[in-house]
């Protein structure tokens, strides 16, 4: 049987946002996640990290540079009782100065495909699962695999920019507020089918 999964945007919904940070010592978590990521995690979502790292194709930093920040990651929510699943990143951008990363690419969102790649490897089925991220391309991403979206409202997003794929189910402050949102609406809703 396919898998559950909460897609979550790293930079700014996750974690703190830093522009372009691979500094482990520098990654902290946001407030008021901890609590909503263990109650996705006891309802058997899956977590899983989608992140667009442009840095790569900026030459800022190497692909390399990515695993300690990963290991951090995994390292704080677990400290927490928090398994991350999946860790998936995109490091193209079209403007990059970093010949082998410099492309229009089917993995940074807005598109899917970091979802795709992350269903396929860990058998999660998408039109149970959820995106979740602080910016409209999140949402995007989410929308265009076939999830339920949830935009983290705490003015990162600030162009506005929408579409069809672009409009969340829900806006939230936080992923404590998006996760009760997400298991009283949808889980009852579920059980009762």
């Amino acid at each position: 049987m396919k898998q559950k999964a909460v897609f979550l945007d790293k930079d700014g919904t996750l974690i703190k946002d830093i522009p372009f940070n691979v500094n482990p010592q520098l990654i902290t978590l946001s407030g008021n996640c901890v609590e909503g990521l263990k109650h996705l995690q006891e309802a058997g979502y899956l977590l899983v990290i989608v992140s667009n790292q442009a840095g790569v194709a900026y030459g800022y930093f190497t692909e390399a540079e990515l695993l300690p920040v990963k290991t951090k990651l995994c390292e704080l929510l677990m400290k927490h009782g928090i398994n991350l699943s999946g860790f998936y990143y995109c490091p193209h951008h079209p403007e990059g100065i970093t010949e082998k990363y410099t492309s229009v690419c089917k993995c940074r969102k807005p598109a899917p495909g970091l979802l795709f790649k992350a269903a396929k490897e860990l058998n999660i089925d998408l039109s149970r699962s959820w995106m979740i991220g602080d910016i409209l391309n999140d949402v995007e991403a989410g929308e265009r695999a076939g999830c339920r979206t949830i935009l983290i409202d705490n003015g990162n997003e600030t162009e506005w920019l929408l579409n069809a794929y672009r409009i969340p189910e829900k806006q939230c402050a936080t992923i404590n507020q998006a996760a009760t949102y997400l298991l009283s609406t949808h889980e009852q809703k579920l059980e009762r089918i």
